[in-house]
């Protein structure tokens, strides 16, 4: 039997508790208010949330911030009116609430309720459009990473409708085994059935192509952590080969590791640098030290334009690990961990909004 989530089971009791208190107000409310029923009532005070908060964008963090953004863009959808306020529904349904306390009370629940009710797709950041698809790998071997993917006119795209309903957290263990790995020009999807078979291919494919044997010592240790992690769907890809111009065949650049922390969306890249791959020249006796010198500086500014040009487009932080770092994997795994445990981060709440909103007058 499948282990239930204990996040989600205290979710359930909290909307079912809310539901028992909105069912106790309701009779009195339906009295006071005048609608003929629940469903009528709810029509009016729950049917648009999305006209009053931008939900396409907005990163609500609590119940409390929901409850402010949906009031404020209430007031402001009444003040939009002008003199014609006072003839819309919204205005009656306004009016009705400042006069009757319990009203108030029974939109605070319902509020609350609504905003637990979606609150995976309300309360993580989204990435845009340009940011939810990334193709990984070398050349004739790479794939797609996307969060709603279809296959149109014979290519991949993301359903944006759907990206802020996606129920994994972004680039994660889970988002993979939700979506698999897209192929370049192909109505097909390589799907993983388990958290093993994904860790498999990570490794023994998508890294073994590099064949850089440090990054095959990363890509065990990454395995190793995420198996042993108490919830290893959470745990972010350590993605490989991040590819900076896309599905172009001749790309320029690609990063050996990225990781893409979940909750916020911050990009870190991971470099790994050795001297006889990056730095190291070759047939040298026929020159003179000012070639070897010209040479060398524009391999390194190569290199430095490389990292560069990912942060400018993409906002990609890069730590370049050279060849002394390089002597000690599981010191560099260990930074990599810095960024693959989920974070949270809050959002300054305007309470005065919930204070003053029945008190204050619009005209």
């Amino acid at each position: 039997m499948a282990k239930r989530d204990p996040e989600k089971t205290a979710l359930n009791k909290i909307n079912s508790d809310l539901t028992i208190e909105l069912d106790k107000l309701l009779p009195v409310v339906l009295r006071k208010t005048g609608f003929e029923s629940q469903q009528s009532l709810h029509g009016k005070i729950g049917g648009k949330f999305a006209q009053y908060i931008d939900i396409q964008n907005e990163v609500i963090t609590s119940p409390e911030h929901f409850i402010c953004l949906w009031l404020q863009g209430y007031e402001d959808n009444i003040k939009r009116r002008g003199d014609f306020a006072e003839e819309s529904n919204a205005w009656e349904t306004y009016m009705l609430l400042r006069k009757h306390k319990v009203f108030q009370d029974y939109l605070y629940i319902f509020l609350k309720r609504v905003y637990l009710r979606n609150y995976n797709a309300l309360s993580k950041k989204r990435p845009t459009i340009d940011e939810s698809e990334i193709w990984i790998g070398q050349e004739n071997a790479n794939y797609g990473i996307l969060i709603t993917p279809r296959f149109v006119n014979g290519k991949w795209e993301n359903d944006k409708s759907e990206i802020r309903h996606f129920k994994k957290a972004y680039w994660s263990i889970g988002h993979i085994l939700e979506t698999g790995l897209v192929i370049p020009d192909s109505d097909e999807i390589m799907p993983f059935h388990n958290i093993k078979e994904y860790l498999r291919f990570f490794k023994n494919v998508l890294v073994r192509n590099s064949g850089s044997d440090y990054e095959m010592q990363l890509a065990s240790l990454y395995c190793q952590y995420v198996l042993s992690h108490p919830e290893p769907e959470s745990v972010p890809l350590l993605i490989p080969e991040l590819r900076y111009d896309g599905l172009l065949r001749k790309h320029k650049y690609r990063l050996d590791f990225t990781i893409i922390e979940s909750h916020d969306l911050n990009k870190i890249a991971f470099e790994l640098s050795p001297w006889s791959s990056h730095g190291y020249l070759s047939k040298t006796k026929s020159m003179t030290q000012t070639e070897i010198n010209v040479i060398a500086r524009d391999n390194f500014e190569k290199e430095m334009r490389k990292h560069k040009e990912y942060f400018k487009r993409y906002g990609i932080f890069a730590l370049i690990y050279t060849d002394g770092d390089l002597q000690d994997i599981p010191s560099i795994f260990n930074d990599m961990t810095k960024y693959l445990e989920p974070k949270s981060t809050g959002k300054q709440l305007q309470f005065q909004i919930l204070n003053d909103f029945f008190t204050k007058k619009l005209k």
